[in-house]
């Protein structure tokens, strides 16, 4: 099964990822939604996710974003077919030792547009540190060790996307919300825009930052 909110993700994306870039990936949307949909065991969606970014290097900027959907689509579509224990199983226990390495913070993002959708409330930047992520809390300091970027720089919420973009450049090279900095802050700074073009101009990384952003854009 596929979340409809999944498949405009997806096809939007890869839209994305091909108006501001150099290479036409929408050709690659039904295989992706494809291998999404179907009701294969998870890790055996994800060898599938894999073969195909395997086979066109070009895609790779989006394989570890892709995962993070593939794994939303797992908790809104394919897990309701589960035991509702499932998640507390062995199985997924297992499943969540051999991908502790796969993802990005896009994930922790999208559970946070998730919640914002079932409760009926806005998604705000404080909101998703201080009540999503716990930023605050002594016992979540990893969390603010890796979101420390951000929580210092809340005021672009209010700055140009140019200032954004100063910013995310300086970030180091292994800070782990640095390739998502840009498209994150643009998406809270108004999560209801339509304006993409004034987002795309200041881009970072155009076709990756503007992949990222239609998934946020469209997620909600």
């Amino acid at each position: 099964m596929i979340d409809q909110k999944i498949q405009i993700a997806i096809s939007e994306s890869l839209i994305a990822f091909t108006k501001y870039g150099v290479f036409n990936a929408v050709p690659f949307t039904d295989s992706f939604i494809a291998a999404f949909e179907t009701d294969k065991p998870f890790m055996d969606k994800v060898d599938d996710v894999d073969a195909l970014f395997d086979d066109e290097p070009k895609l790779e900027p989006l394989r570890e974003v892709f995962f993070d959907l593939l794994m939303i689509n797992f908790f809104s579509a394919d897990a309701i077919k589960l035991e509702d224990d499932y998640l507390e199983s062995e199985e997924w226990d297992q499943i969540e030792e051999d991908t502790l390495d796969r993802g990005t913070e896009l994930l922790n993002l999208l559970l946070y547009l998730t919640e914002c959708i079932d409760e009926d409330i806005e998604p705000e930047l404080e909101d998703y540190l201080k009540e999503f992520l716990l930023v605050d809390d002594d016992e979540f300091q990893d969390e603010y060790a890796i979101y420390e970027p951000v929580i210092e720089n809340q005021i672009l919420m209010e700055s140009p996307l140019a200032e954004v973009n100063k910013v995310a450049q300086t970030l180091a090279e292994d800070a782990e919300l640095k390739d998502l900095f840009y498209p994150m802050m643009a998406f809270f700074q108004n999560p209801n825009s339509t304006d993409e073009e004034s987002v795309a101009q200041t881009a970072v990384f155009k076709e990756f930052d503007m992949a990222v952003y239609q998934i946020l854009i469209n997620f909600k």
